[in-house]
């Protein structure tokens, strides 16, 4: 469950960061985008543990 969790953690930060970075730029977006993966990752991780198993 911890990988499933994961990955819609990542996906959902992902569009999180685009969407906030986008109105700055390409780059910008990108970097926010990247960010917000390793927040998804982290916290869909934690969430698995904390309720799921």
């Amino acid at each position: 469950m911890g990988k499933l969790f994961s990955f819609i953690g990542a996906t959902i930060g992902s569009y999180a960061g685009w969407a906030l970075g986008e109105k700055f730029g390409f780059t910008t977006a990108f970097m926010l985008s990247m960010v917000g993966t390793g927040f998804g990752i982290y916290f869909g991780q934690r969430i698995a543990r904390n309720y799921v198993d």
